[in-house]
């Protein structure tokens, strides 16, 4: 199990807030195949703050996907505090707080990934944020800005003083902000910081994309649970794995081809119940590319269904790419 404040997991591991995917089809789809708990993207603090902003249904929570949470990305502990308060009164269960972002527009706004710059500014921000709701607060953050000795320091003073302020938890990517997606995740790093503060509950994040890994990565470091981000993008079968795994069970087979147009449609039936006709395509080609991933022949498929103008090209490209039963299955 994994404890945030007084949100119990069943599991160890949770869908990662991810801008420009994780909206409520990803969020819906996650739950369904074993995601305890999922993050809407990333919103401004400024913005979140704003009534009529989480007036619009793309902004709040369903009714049907609790518990979710909210991250937030700023520099301004009122604003960020406000921002907080107004997502936790319109239904979100879990408030995070985003020092990670490797972004260059957001870097250049001295937000996400810069604060690790600032540790007075971060601990100013999660004080505000923590005494203006009443539900989990945590923390995300990277190894540090690059690998300097001031980012190292910089690092562990901010990770020192959420664990003395009781955080709920610390989800720590394992890499810089300089690096952003790029090199090895430290998760020897993460390792280290567990063994230092066990009573912080710490969550691990970086290239984490298949069952065997994540697992592996769960058992050598001794983290509370880990963050799936861009592993989970057109592979909700990710938590069916890692449930079965955790379990000690087997992985399951990778789906058949039936099984993936099955869930590709699902999918993007819930992107066309939220955006109008032309942008639900535009939108749902990003999750194509990585649906496609699973193909054995994947360019060849990528190209015709990203091609797709209209929903009906797309249902005739699934059809023709995912229906025929003459076409060999995923080894």
């Amino acid at each position: 199990m994994l404890k945030l404040g007084n949100l119990i997991l069943n599991v160890p591991f949770m869908q990662a807030p991810l801008s420009g995917y994780s909206d409520y089809a990803m969020r819906r789809l996650a739950l369904d195949f074993g995601a305890p708990l999922t993050f809407s993207g990333v919103m401004l603090a400024k913005s979140a703050a704003h009534p009529k902003v989480l007036k619009k249904p793309a902004f709040r929570p369903h009714d049907d996907e609790h518990p979710v949470g909210a991250q937030i990305l700023g520099a301004e502990p009122v604003t960020m505090a406000k921002a907080a308060r107004a997502l936790q009164d319109v239904g979100y269960d879990i408030i995070d707080l985003n020092f990670a972002c490797p972004a260059p527009k957001v870097l250049r706004r001295q937000r996400g990934g810069y604060l690790l710059n600032e540790p007075e500014t971060i601990m100013r921000i999660y004080d505000r944020v923590r005494e203006a709701v009443s539900c989990p607060v945590t923390i995300k953050l990277r190894i540090g800005f690059d690998s300097g000795r001031k980012s190292y320091d910089n690092f562990h003073t901010i990770v020192s003083g959420a664990s003395e302020r009781k955080v709920d938890a610390l989800t720590i990517h394992g890499r810089t902000v300089v690096q952003k997606f790029t090199g090895d995740v430290d998760w020897n790093l993460l390792a280290q910081i567990k063994s230092r503060l066990p009573e912080t509950t710490i969550i691990g994040s970086g290239d984490l994309f298949n069952p065997q890994t994540i697992a592996e990565r769960l058992a050598v470091t001794k983290v509370d649970g880990v963050l799936i981000a861009r592993g989970a993008v057109g592979n909700p079968w990710v938590y069916e794995g890692l449930n079965a795994v955790l379990k000690g069970e087997p992985a399951p087979p990778k789906p058949s081809l039936c099984e993936q147009a099955e869930v590709i449609r699902r999918h993007f039936d819930g992107v066309c119940r939220l955006y109008e006709p032309i942008a639900a395509i535009r939108y749902f080609r990003k999750f194509l590319i990585q649906y496609c991933r699973l193909h054995p022949k994947r360019k060849q498929a990528q190209k015709d269904l990203i091609a797709a103008k209209n929903k009906t090209q797309l249902i005739t490209a699934i059809e023709q790419w995912y229906g025929n039963s003459m076409l060999p299955e995923v080894s």
